[in-house]
């Protein structure tokens, strides 16, 4: 009878454990759905600030929802280029979280698609860390639309990381100020089926791409194989 129940366990925790898994998978490959979707319209990330970027990180469908005091939550991938200086190839995708909040009065909820460039090494040391706090440990900008070079501001060249933000819902607008991102550290375990921190995968060597990522390095080896900024 205890041969039974331990077995009926560990079956059970294989079952939960490879859902948890496949969860995971989904939301990587969904991160390279929604950056093909954002680089497929008119006026998107303007190209010269995507080749000069360290780092991308996607976060598909965060959630903005309140009534009173607003929050927001949203998971996803971080990919940076490799080599120490960031001026190979994309490597591997780590996994990040996204929460915060923004308080006063607030009624409504929305799903937004959110993608965040790291334009210098400083940017992306600090994420690679710990819990970053946006406009507090790291400067953020909203970034500028479109083709044309010279819609980089003053602002957007100084800022450490540049928002872009395709939003679905009844909010119109979403405000990064105060908002944390994290390595999800429990999640890239799900992904690599081992423990591995984000600067073991953005930095070290050996970590291959999994499968689930493929859709989103690929595309951007493919729009930005290059960084310009070096």
């Amino acid at each position: 009878m205890r041969r039974l129940l331990v077995v009926s366990l560990l079956v059970s925790l294989a079952v939960v454990t490879s859902a948890a898994q496949e969860k995971e998978r989904g939301r990587l490959g969904e991160c390279g759905v929604v950056m093909e979707e954002i680089l497929g319209v008119p006026d998107n990330i303007p190209q010269d600030l995507l080749d000069r970027a360290e780092c991308v990180i996607v976060i598909p469908s965060m959630v903005k929802a309140a009534i009173g005091v607003g929050y927001s939550r949203g998971r996803g991938a971080m990919v940076c280029r490799s080599g120490k200086d960031f001026d190979g190839g994309w490597g591997a995708p780590a996994m990040y979280a996204l929460d915060g909040g923004s308080f006063g009065f607030q009624l409504g909820g929305q799903a937004t698609d959110l993608v965040l460039l790291v334009m210098n090494p400083r940017g992306v040391n600090a994420l690679l860390g710990s819990k970053v706090k946006l406009g507090a440990n790291a400067s953020i900008a909203a970034g500028p639309k479109g083709r044309d070079a010279a819609a980089a501001t003053d602002v957007t060249m100084r800022a450490e990381i540049l928002s872009y933000s395709r939003s679905r819902g009844l909010f119109a607008g979403i405000s990064l100020e105060g908002t944390s991102v994290r390595p999800d550290n429990d999640a890239s375990r799900k992904i690599y089926g081992r423990k591995l921190s984000a600067r073991a995968i953005v930095q070290g060597e050996g970590v291959e791409v999994p499968e689930s990522g493929r859709r989103l390095v690929a595309l951007l080896d493919k729009v930005s194989p290059r960084n310009l900024s070096k």
